[in-house]
């Protein structure tokens, strides 16, 4: 017996457990007994209750005392007795069952809808009657007082229902409408639009809703279950929804029942029973088998709960909140107590939740959507021996490192009965240590004044990366450092000492006296902020810094003369003809320039020009240099130019002379 607990709602299901096969002899079931833990104790509570290979719907009795379920294969009927616990018959049919009613208080009278267009009668002796209906039945319902059979067939309805107070026949339609009739009238005398109602900010439709589930609770209230995985709650005095619950898995509403001694509606879907609150909607408790769900069937006026499942196996759920146990089965109550008082491993001890980021680090990504997976919240369970196995593959060096993690938890728990030495982080330990001395010595101190108590830097996680990091080590050897800290010296040098004695008491891991020196009082008297022992210690620290700069200079000067200087080749490019040194220099030092720099010298030399826009921009114009071998073609072609010119002119001025009939000289 499996238990499992949502919201604090218990929930045993009592058809766990191996399943033995009809055709063993009792004397091989008393042996697998013995031999298997888990068969002997498994709790058959009702037996050979399952089929052999489907079960599509199961039902109670009025009276309590019969469960009768259909299924496949072959077509078949069986009957259990409750008081006996045991098979009562079992009859084989011609097709398969598409729904079926008791219209007896007991089995002595039951109708069956084929999916063959086929109705039977059956009687207490076994078959009675058997008529064919014009459609392919999909639904039905027994009107009492007029031992009506109301038939809902295929294309246009797909489910139906008959209100037992007063009547009101209302049938679910393939366009997500529900018609009401009045059998006394046979005129529809009310219609509701579903589909349009289902729809929420938050579904997700693709498709147009069908109705797939109707019941009727009482002379006002009606639930409908819609094909997109929605539940609507009316009252039939309005054709507005009082409420629409979600089951967000996007599949057909099978089957919706009232609970009423706690005011719950159950809606199941082929993944889920959920039960909710008929007032306010807020979910109570859900159940998820392993195999998909065909129907649901809920005991009178007990807390047992019957599924018909996609598996030889029919479910059986016993939940107390719901009410106390059937009276056939009154021993629940005692053997649920008892577990309470004596809690085992529930259900989830035997999963593992994961992460998606778990499932990326095993490889198992694959089996999201599998029946290997189950989701839950932000993450999955999975069987705990299928972890193990899959992180033995992936981690074969698993044990050694548990292994390892024991003994240095052992190790460690030893070492906390020694002398606790001071642990000092890796970075900047002589500041860690000045700290450390501080916070002691405010301990120590017997101060009357109330002094605001200041955070300590090393507890702090915002100085946290001072003293992980090695890019912030202070250099004690920088300028900086030294004309600002100038009374630290003494005092650093005691404290490297220190460290010294906690490097060597770390490594021998032994228990040692503190090193001989003077009490924190001298030292406090030494490390005194007098003004004539800085000024003198500056200048000092200064004087040396210049000795240091000085050496620097000499060593610099030393190695320049030391260098011995070698010739320099260049190269020069195709097409380019070499003028000096100092055009190549001039123009390596122009490209080092900035574009300012550049734009001004430009600027200054008169190849570049910058003016104003009407439209308030810059505009600049470059004028191109020219090269020497360009200025001197442009002379000559001035040249020859000017030589052409005068010869134009002497020539007109023959010709002239010749018209006016002078002589030639």
């Amino acid at each position: 017996m499996q238990v499992s607990s949502l919201n604090e709602v218990k929930i045993y299901s009592l058809s766990c457990g191996k399943s033995l096969p009809e055709w063993l002899s009792d004397r091989k079931k008393r042996a697998l007994q013995k031999k298997d833990v888990d068969v002997r104790r498994r709790i058959e509570l009702i037996q050979d209750f399952e089929m052999p290979t489907v079960c599509t719907t199961i039902k109670v009795s009025k009276d309590g005392q019969y469960i009768l379920a259909t299924g496949t294969y072959k077509p078949r009927v069986r009957c259990y007795d409750t008081y006996q616990l045991s098979l009562k018959f079992e009859r084989c049919l011609d097709s398969e069952v598409v729904t079926f009613e008791i219209l007896s208080d007991d089995y002595s009278k039951i109708v069956f809808l084929h999916n063959d267009r086929y109705i039977e009668f059956h009687s207490q002796q076994g078959f009675y009657y058997k008529t064919r209906i014009p459609k392919f039945g999909r639904d039905f319902s027994y009107h009492y007082p007029s031992c009506d059979l109301y038939f809902v067939g295929a294309r246009e309805n797909n489910v139906c229902d008959i209100n037992s107070v007063h009547g009101l026949f209302a049938t679910g339609t393939v366009e997500g409408r529900v018609e009401c009739w009045d059998p006394r009238a046979r005129n529809r005398v009310g219609l509701l639009d579903c589909a349009l109602s289902s729809v929420t900010a938050d579904s997700e439709i693709n498709s147009l809703p069908t109705i797939s589930a109707l019941k009727f609770n009482g002379a006002l209230t009606m639930a409908v279950g819609t094909s997109t995985g929605q539940v609507l709650l009316y009252d039939l005095r309005s054709d507005k929804p009082l409420l629409v619950k979600d089951h967000q898995y996007g599949l057909p509403i099978k089957s919706v029942r009232f609970q009423e001694s706690l005011d719950l509606i159950l809606s199941a879907d082929s993944r889920i029973i959920k039960m909710w609150d008929k007032n306010s909607g807020k979910i109570f408790t859900s159940l998820e088998p392993e195999h998909d769900i065909n129907d649901v069937c809920l005991y009178p006026n007990s807390g047992m709960l019957f599924t018909a499942n996609e598996t030889p196996k029919m479910g059986i759920y016993y939940i107390p909140v719901l009410g106390p146990a059937p009276r056939w089965c009154s021993f629940l109550d005692n053997l649920t107590e008892e577990l309470e008082e004596n809690p085992e491993s529930t259900v989830y001890d035997d999963y593992k939740f994961v992460t998606k980021k778990d499932l990326e680090n095993l490889g198992l990504t694959h089996l999201i959507g599998s029946p290997f997976l189950r989701a839950y919240m932000h993450g999955f369970f999975m069987d705990i021996r299928l972890y193990h196995k899959v992180k033995m593959m992936v981690n074969p060096f698993a044990y050694e490192e548990y292994r390892k993690d024991k003994i240095r938890q052992k190790i460690e728990e030893t070492r906390a009965q020694r002398v606790q030495l001071k642990k000092l982080p890796k970075v900047n330990k002589e500041l860690a240590l000045k700290l450390i001395e501080e916070e002691e010595e405010k301990q120590k101190s017997t101060w009357k004044k109330k002094v605001k108590n200041l955070p300590n830097i090393l507890a702090d996680d915002r100085f946290k990366v001072m003293f992980e990091n090695p890019d912030f080590q202070v250099d004690e050897e920088s300028e900086e450092f030294r004309l600002l800290n100038p009374l630290v010296s003494k005092i650093s040098e005691k404290r490297k000492k220190k460290l010294r004695l906690l490097k060597q008491q770390e490594l021998h891991e032994q228990e040692e006296e503190e090193p001989e020196g003077k009490p924190s009082d001298a030292e406090s008297s030494e490390s005194s902020d007098d003004e004539k022992d800085w000024v003198e210690e500056v200048r000092k620290q200064r004087r040396l810094l210049h000795q240091e700069e000085k050496m620097k200079r000499q060593e610099r000067v030393k190695e320049d003369q030391q260098t011995v200087l070698k010739p320099q080749f260049y190269e020069i490019k195709a097409g380019e003809e070499f003028r000096s040194f100092k055009d190549s220099a001039t123009k390596q030092k122009l490209m080092n320039k900035t574009l300012e720099d550049r734009l001004k010298l430009e600027a200054k030399n008169g190849t570049l020009n910058i003016s104003d826009t009407t439209v308030g921009s810059k505009q600049l114009t470059f004028t191109l240099k020219r090269s020497e071998q360009q200025k001197k073609q442009q002379e000559a072609e001035k040249l020859h130019r000017q030589e052409r010119k005068k010869l134009r002119r002497s020539a007109s001025h023959l010709k002239s002379r010749h018209k006016r009939g002078r002589p030639f000289h």
